[in-house]
């Protein structure tokens, strides 16, 4: 039994002929960053490949050790802080598919999900030119708003959105198209302004232990001067909902 499984688990780590794609993931207590190096694109907790295409996925742990996992589209691996990782997936056929931490990372494990597009060719390049370009204008009263609450109460200090002056932080997600995402909190939540209100209201009650509630960075948790007012959150949603 031991050569057989020797002999077909090194057959297996090469991936196939053909066209291929590389995902650089890095896992976060608890979500993912995903980025595409050939193309530049920057998200979270989503991942969007060609159907047909080799998918090569390399991955690293900025905290502790993670294991990415598709069940329908391939095995777990785990991931290592300080080193890289790396597996093959193809999808064959169009559909979503989920993802799940595979290896328990602390208090709230369970709830670092992701999720997987497999789309044809021509729709993802679609997404890519998408995600590439900036952050949309705000386009009403609350949306300016709350684009002037996410500087003003330092939720630029831990995430980045593309076209809005100084928020540059990669502590947390890349927020440029959140409202286009089919989920939030690292595929806890549908995306919606409900859920989105719920999670800025108390994203420890969401999930536990998560750096957004009890990071020294996160102002609006942690210090009483830059706490969220009812009338903060209600803008903030507006404007994040129309990040699409």
């Amino acid at each position: 039994m031991a050569i057989p499984t020797v002999i077909t688990q090194f057959y297996i780590s090469e991936p196939p002929a053909g066209d291929q794609l590389t995902i650089n993931v890095v896992a976060h207590q608890w979500w993912w960053d995903i980025k595409y190096p050939e193309s530049g694109v920057i998200t979270a907790n989503e991942l969007h490949v060609p159907v047909g295409t080799t998918i090569n996925v390399e991955m690293t742990s900025n905290d502790v050790i993670h294991s990415f996992w598709v069940p329908k589209l391939a095995g777990k691996l785990d991931i290592m802080p300080g080193k890289t990782t790396s597996l093959w997936f193809r999808a064959d056929e169009v559909g979503e598919y989920f993802g799940q931490c595979a290896e328990f990372c602390g208090e709230s494990h369970a709830w670092m999900k992701f999720r997987v597009f497999a789309e044809p060719i021509a729709e993802f390049e679609a997404w890519q030119q998408k995600q590439l370009a900036n952050a949309a204008n705000p386009t009403t009263a609350e949306e300016t708003q709350g684009a002037s609450t996410f500087v003003a109460k330092g939720c630029i200090a831990c995430h980045s959105i593309s076209g809005v002056l100084g928020a540059a932080g990669v502590i947390g997600p890349n927020l440029t198209h959140l409202g286009g995402r089919s989920t939030i909190a690292a595929g806890v939540m549908d995306m919606n302004q409900d859920n989105l209100r719920k999670w800025l209201t108390d994203p420890n009650e969401i999930k536990p232990g998560n750096i957004m509630s009890n990071s020294p960075v996160s102002l609006a948790y942690t210090n009483p001067n830059f706490a969220l007012t009812t009338e903060d959150i209600n803008n903030l949603v507006a404007f994040l909902h129309s990040l699409k």
